[in-house]
């Protein structure tokens, strides 16, 4: 039976160079559309379906791997396979750094089976995952605009506002290959909205949260790994967003300056680094040491709530005043003068607690994404002072 290659769905990704050999089926991940702002065409997220293979000891190379955006990320790689696109476990994956290629052999016992560089968070979900938190109670949807593709940029808030309650924003997927981003908030948007929780319920006695599970529609669909529809990094357009490049950042930053924001938390995923870790924004000019002593009851709680959440200083710390303003942690934490985080999952696994079947998954991402509700909790009573906001203004904002 011919092996067919199949890529044209929700976050397809890859090109058919010669599928004829099922010991030598031989692809090329799809890039983005050039990056201006990081000059480069990047690339390094896949998914695809091959069929007409029940029994057959597979064998599947990336022949333009050694070109990705961050080649350095390979070794120790191993890629995922699921059959139904619920299951998802790792297999056998090998790095060739000299011929640029990764290898990845698994033996099928389906007639079709899908491999991706981790598990899709598809479109689909997302629309479920919005509808389904929506109807919930104290929650509302906001639609702040349209993507370049005229996707909705769909924010959903969870609480009531109210003069002494803090601003809780949440974002995910910025960059669409970071599917476990979504996942991670997936498990988040479950604990706060459930009624018998305890912390969720305290929490929105204090807090309201706005959460957009999804920056990058367009990308996460068109199976992107960087960018939006024109090839706009989206965590590097914080500084000066415009309708025409970055209307997802331009809409979602109207949108908290309407409401304000006390405490940001975006989610990502990182190709490279084995843990899961946090970056701060110690380099912007506003760094101060309440705002490090906010970050040391952050952590110190969210080691407390989570073995996977790891301590360590995944990215150099920027030098005072030296921060990149349009990288949105940094540029948020400046704006409202208030505690602002990255957060990275692994495309891996995490170094601690290894899962050799499964590396880091759609399960541990929502357990880590549910666990980071303790250290919120703990921290949003400390979150306010009055302070001047970035119009100028003294407002009692973080």
């Amino acid at each position: 039976m011919t092996i067919k290659v199949s890529s044209k769905f929700d976050a397809g990704n890859v090109e058919a160079v010669d599928a004829k050999d099922p010991q030598n089926v031989q692809l090329k991940i799809r890039p983005d559309p050039y990056c201006k702002g990081d000059d480069i065409t990047h690339f390094q997220w896949f998914h695809f379906r091959l069929t007409g293979v029940q029994n057959q000891a597979l064998v599947v190379k990336l022949v333009n791997a050694g070109q990705s955006s961050f080649p350095e990320a390979w070794p120790g790689y191993k890629a995922c396979a699921s059959y139904d696109l619920t299951e998802w476990f790792r297999v056998q994956t090998a790095w060739d750094e000299k011929a640029g290629v990764i290898t990845i052999q698994h033996k099928s016992n389906h007639d079709s089976i899908y491999f991706a560089y981790f598990p899709p968070y598809s479109y689909a979900r997302h629309q479920e995952l919005i509808a389904q938190t929506h109807a919930r109670k104290n929650v509302r949807l906001d639609v702040i605009g349209e993507t370049l593709d005229g996707h909705d940029l769909d924010v959903l808030r969870i609480g009531h506002p109210g003069k002494h309650k803090r601003v809780v924003w949440m974002v995910a997927r910025q960059h669409p290959g970071e599917a476990m981003a979504e996942w991670f908030v997936e498990g988040f948007l479950n604990r706060l909205t459930d009624p018998h929780d305890a912390a969720a319920m305290r929490v929105l006695e204090h807090a309201v949260f706005y959460v957009m599970p999804n920056v990058n529609p367009d990308g996460s669909i068109r199976g992107h790994l960087r960018t939006n529809a024109v090839g706009a990094n989206l965590n590097r357009e914080w500084k000066e967003p415009s309708i025409e490049r970055s209307p997802e950042v331009y809409h979602l930053m109207k949108k908290m300056d309407d409401v304000g924001c006390d405490l940001f938390l975006d989610i990502h995923g990182d190709e490279e680094i084995p843990f899961n870790f946090l970056a701060g924004s110690e380099g912007i000019p506003s760094f101060n040491e309440r705002l490090r002593d906010l970050q040391n009851t952050f952590s110190t709680a969210f080691v407390r709530a989570s073995p996977d959440f790891q301590p360590k200083p995944g990215y150099t710390v920027d030098e005072p005043g030296k921060a990149n303003l349009a990288i949105s942690s940094n540029g948020v934490g400046e704006r409202f003068k208030c505690l602002s985080y990255t957060l990275e999952m692994p495309f891996k696994d995490t170094q601690d607690h290894p899962d050799n079947v499964h590396g880091w998954s759609t399960h541990r991402a929502k357990h880590f994404g549910a666990a980071i509700l303790q250290p919120i909790f703990e921290v949003v009573p400390k979150l306010r002072q009055p302070v001047e906001n970035h119009k100028g203004d003294t407002v009692v904002h973080a």
